[in-house]
């Protein structure tokens, strides 16, 4: 059963959508094989990977408010060993659509039973937001990977998923981790990074990813090239942070996942 991996924070601007696409990639280049769900209303993953829009069939607004099966919105990549259901501005009004209906948390994790199976890992990118939709991806993972950027604003947005994911556990979803914390856009010569850094590794020390991804021109232009950066520069300090991240994640499947 392919391992669900919700990509999570409510704050904007963290390196969610960097983080799902690249470690796709990573993962794809080491013969996994991955499916995304982009499940924010901006579609930037799906744009990310080169998919056009305009050729889209169904999306995940069409699989959450099952207008059709998972597998029937599943659209190949270019890229190796990774597929996606992509995402248009139409998921906005999922939310509205869900919010009267009986087991609306659970949508998402009903219709992915059936293609989970089908791939090593699911992960899927979440909208800057803890609305029902996040609650949705929440609810079908297994583990939840939180990118945070080395800013103090940061810290109160990660208390605030924490406890959401504490939540979520109570009511929707028993089994759900937190697969880590994952610093993005890292620069190491801050000193507000090492603040913040040491801050956080004070509460959640156990739950931080050993890999940091650092900042790089190159991971930010990737995107407009619809590239993933092992493609767009696989020699970059970027591609090889995320292939660091993608063995770091695969090390510990081999062992023991961190509660």
């Amino acid at each position: 059963m392919g391992k669900v991996i919700a990509v999570s924070n409510q704050k904007g601007g963290v390196g969610k959508t960097t983080t799902v696409v690249n470690l796709a990639a990573a993962l794809g280049l080491k013969g996994k094989k991955v499916l995304i769900i982009d499940l924010d209303p901006q579609g930037n993953t799906t744009t990310s990977l080169g998919v056009s829009k305009k050729s889209i069939r169904y999306t995940s607004y069409d699989v959450l408010v099952e207008q059709c099966k998972a597998f029937e919105a599943v659209v190949s990549t270019q890229f190796r060993g990774i597929s996606i259901i992509p995402a248009t501005k139409d998921l906005a009004g999922a939310a509205v659509e869900l919010i009267d209906e009986k087991d609306r948390a659970s949508f998402l994790k009903m219709q992915l039973a059936d293609v989970r199976d089908d791939y090593d890992f699911v992960l899927i990118d979440c909208a800057p937001s803890l609305d029902i939709i996040t609650v949705n991806a929440l609810t079908a993972a297994d583990s939840a990977l939180i990118p945070i950027q080395c800013e103090f604003l940061s810290l109160e947005g990660l208390s605030e998923l924490i406890d959401t994911i504490k939540r979520i556990r109570k009511s929707s979803n028993p089994e759900l981790k937190v697969e880590g914390i994952l610093y993005t856009m890292y620069v190491g010569r801050y000193k507000l990074t090492e603040q913040v850094a040491a801050e956080v590794d004070k509460y959640f020390k156990k739950d931080v990813f050993n890999t940091v991804i650092p900042r790089s021109v190159a991971i930010s232009e990737a995107p407009s090239f619809g590239m993933p950066i092992m493609y767009y520069d696989k020699k970059s300090k970027g591609a090889k942070a995320y292939e660091e991240l993608a063995k770091e994640i695969l090390k510990r499947e081999k062992g023991t996942v961190r509660n």
